[in-house]
């Protein structure tokens, strides 16, 4: 673990670093840093990782001030700059997906890659249908939303640690990204200048954010390609961990 200090340092950052050769930032959703950690030990046999913890997740320390999508898209620019990161993928789930898309964006000359896992950032297209807000639900019925087989998470994430984890997580979550709920709507037109190789990849039974979520995603973006992956859902890089690397090594090696 190192610790970074940005913003002339007034934002402390842990970070995870890991392996040699390709390198990979790797973004985490509202479940924390954890949920993306077996992702980054695959990925460092073969190249080099990094997995920040969002300020204020996992009971790491938060500035007031710091308290917008825009913050953690500033901060993890500035830490690839810190880090001499060259040719770098970035990886993000859920809203770690929507800070990632937001960073290549900003066509930083260290990125070569975009990858996104079930993102959550542009809105449904549709008045009508929103984004699911698992954390309104009872327990059982977010797990059924979130995962394919929730009754392997079942015992992990019902545990009272984990059940204080999840509630800190999700209000440091609310403060960046919690109105409009988990989406800019001005985020898919801009998608469309999108200028790096993207990869989007779906878990199928991701009822938090649908597949036909992920297509409008992926639509939005020029020449991205879509993968959807079978008997997963909001997380596939914990139910589906193989797949999920193998996506990500093919679309690497094709760059």
């Amino acid at each position: 673990m190192t610790a970074f200090k940005l913003f002339a340092g007034t934002v402390a950052l842990k970070v995870v670093a890991q392996g040699n050769g390709r390198s990979f930032l790797i973004l985490h959703g509202g479940a924390g840093a954890a949920s993306v950690l077996e992702l980054s030990n695959a990925l460092a046999k073969t190249g080099s990782t990094a997995v920040p913890t969002h300020p204020g997740f996992d009971g790491e320390p938060r500035p007031e001030w710091f308290a917008t999508i825009e913050h953690l898209v500033l901060a993890y620019l500035q830490l690839l700059d810190d880090l001499n990161g060259r040719d770098v993928v970035v990886i993000g789930n859920s809203v770690g997906g929507w800070i990632a898309a937001e960073m290549a964006l900003r066509q930083s000359p260290r990125i070569a890659g975009l990858v996104l896992l079930d993102a959550v950032g542009i809105d449904t297209g549709s008045p009508d249908k929103k984004i699911v807000d698992p954390m309104t639900l009872p327990p059982a019925q977010r797990l059924a939303l979130s995962f394919h087989d929730p009754k392997r998470f079942a015992a992990v994430l019902s545990s009272p640690e984990s059940i204080n984890v999840m509630a800190e997580n999700q209000r440091t979550l609310r403060v960046y990204a919690g109105e409009p709920f988990m989406h800019d709507l001005t985020l898919h037109p801009r998608l469309a200048k999108m200028s790096i190789p993207a990869l989007v990849a779906w878990g199928e039974s991701d009822r938090i954010v649908d597949t036909e979520y992920g297509r409008r995603y992926a639509a939005s973006m020029p020449g991205a390609r879509f993968e959807t992956i079978a008997d997963a859902g909001h997380f596939p890089q914990i139910e589906r961990l193989v797949d999920v690397v193998h996506l990500i090594n093919t679309f690497v090696a094709a760059l």
